[in-house]
């Protein structure tokens, strides 16, 4: 028997062109349509010229001209569109510039860029499997593929998330439910003073009052302790308060500190606790053998924030949520979809975590994993740490206190009293083409520099450590 045309063309309207240049409101389901194709390759072309124009301008962003906001009436044509589009991109940040070294933010990888369209074109949906059946099921594999890459164990998998705050949230919760107190205020959460502050945000979430969080004194490096959590578990139970979780955090963001997560994954299992490492700066040094040291110990937690977005290059947003058992996610968010199918796998994507409708966000994942391969991610990860520890070198023999780190962040301020120091530093290194950001740590001002960017060399180092010790000298006088 012959199936039915499925092309149904008698069916489908030409959906017309919003503007005389051509371009549809729609693209054609009857064949190339020109109008678009024109539309994104001038884009492209748009896109590209700003990405290979970035040594012409400075790394900071700057003020430009801004288009309306507001819609016009009728619509703008596709030559007006483009036109605004430039304008706004003149005031974009620029990532591929040498220079943009102030955050944790490297220029993305150009199949990566690729695949951000594609799934912008294919506009599928991951909440339920029969909307997008073979990206639901390569979804479930790359997840799986990287909880078991970090060592979480055969039945490990996860979910991906819009950033690294959902994904603690989401653990969060999970946590609590598995310790039977989604009904109780009186659970508490034990990390550090340098713990991401979306753990303040995810317990406020739930509900949870201020005092939830307890932030423990790190050690002189900065580092939460197991000594420390075992001291605090004590006082909890003195006070007759349950513990939600401990949080680990495996690349703090002012330092890139990494936890002992080998210590307080013992003490956790010891003490039958929940153990859920923020790994949404380092995690990704778990996935190959020869930087998987810098994390010793992440396999044993029992869920891991991993951003590959922040290493990596994949273009944003990339973050998952990884666990020991990937049953908590259903068990926690799992609520049934009855106007949709049954799924093959026994549970929707949308069942997995608080984000119902997604995008096909795993596909530039997917794309850049494959692309890199485990020598390509290797290759990333130990440039990234080399330029670290070629500025530390650096900076060593000049009058400055440079804070320990275990990554690729490299966090400063001058030795004694700062007297606007850090300020005129800064001003001097952004006119010289350096973008360094100014955090604080317990009330000191520090520079510092994230050194994931490729297209940062040893000269630019030179460079800027010579623009450091100016200032310095500049200061003495």
């Amino acid at each position: 028997m012959r199936m039915a045309d499925q092309r149904l063309p008698g069916l489908v309207a030409p959906v017309p062109a919003n503007d005389s240049g051509g371009l549809p409101l729609f693209p054609s389901p009857q064949g190339l349509d020109p109008g678009l194709q024109d539309f994104l390759e001038q884009a492209s072309q748009l896109l590209c010229q700003w990405l290979g124009d970035s040594h012409l301008h400075g790394p900071r962003p700057g003020l430009s001209l801004q288009p309306s906001a507001e819609p016009s009436q009728g619509g703008r044509e596709a030559a007006a569109l483009l036109t605004d589009l430039q304008q706004l991109m003149a005031g974009g940040f620029r990532p591929n510039h040498p220079g943009a070294l102030a955050h944790l933010d490297p220029p993305p990888l150009s199949v990566s860029i690729a695949a951000d369209l594609i799934a912008a074109g294919m506009n599928n949906n991951l909440l339920a499997e029969e909307l997008s059946p073979s990206l639901s099921r390569l979804e479930r594999g790359l997840c799986a593929w990287l909880a078991q890459a970090l060592g979480l164990g055969p039945q490990a998998s996860g979910v991906p998330a819009s950033g690294g705050s959902l994904s603690n949230l989401m653990a969060l919760v999970c946590a609590r439910r598995a310790a039977a107190l989604q009904g109780s205020l009186k659970g508490v959460v034990i990390t550090a003073a340098a713990a991401h502050i979306s753990l303040e945000k995810a317990l406020g979430v739930m509900g949870l009052p201020e005092g939830a969080l307890w932030r423990l004194p790190p050690d002189a490096q900065g580092r939460l302790q197991a000594n420390a959590v075992a001291a605090a578990l004590g006082r909890c139970r003195q006070q007759g308060l349950p513990v939600i979780a401990v949080v680990a955090t495996a690349g703090t963001t002012v330092q890139g500190l990494v936890d002992p997560l080998e210590e307080l994954a013992a003490l956790c299992g010891r003490e039958g606790l929940w153990l859920h490492v923020d790994g949404a700066i380092g995690a990704v040094c778990g996935l190959v053998e020869a930087q998987r040291w810098r994390v010793r110990g992440i396999g044993a937690a029992d869920s891991v924030t991993l951003n590959p977005q922040k290493l990596l290059g994949v273009s944003k947003p990339s973050s998952l949520l990884l666990l020991r058992n990937p049953q908590h996610l259903q068990d926690s968010f799992g609520t049934g979809l009855p106007y949709m199918e049954p799924a093959h796998a026994g549970v929707h994507g949308g069942e997995l975590g608080l984000q119902g409708t997604r995008g096909a966000e795993v596909l530039k994942l997917w794309l850049s994993l494959q692309h890199l391969g485990l020598e390509g991610i290797e290759t990333l990860l130990a440039g990234a740490f080399q330029r670290a520890d070629g500025l530390r070198h650096r900076l060593a023999p000049l009058p400055l206190a440079v804070l320990p780190g275990d990554l690729h962040l490299v966090s400063f301020a001058r030795q004694g009293p700062d007297q606007g120091w850090r300020d005129a530093c800064h001003r001097q290194l952004l006119q010289g083409g350096f973008w360094l950001s100014k955090p604080a740590l317990a009330g000191q001002p520090l520079l510092k520099a994230v050194l994931g960017n490729p297209f940062t060399t040893d000269q630019h180092l030179d460079q800027l450590a010579a623009l450091v010790q100016q200032s310095c000298l500049g200061a003495k006088r």
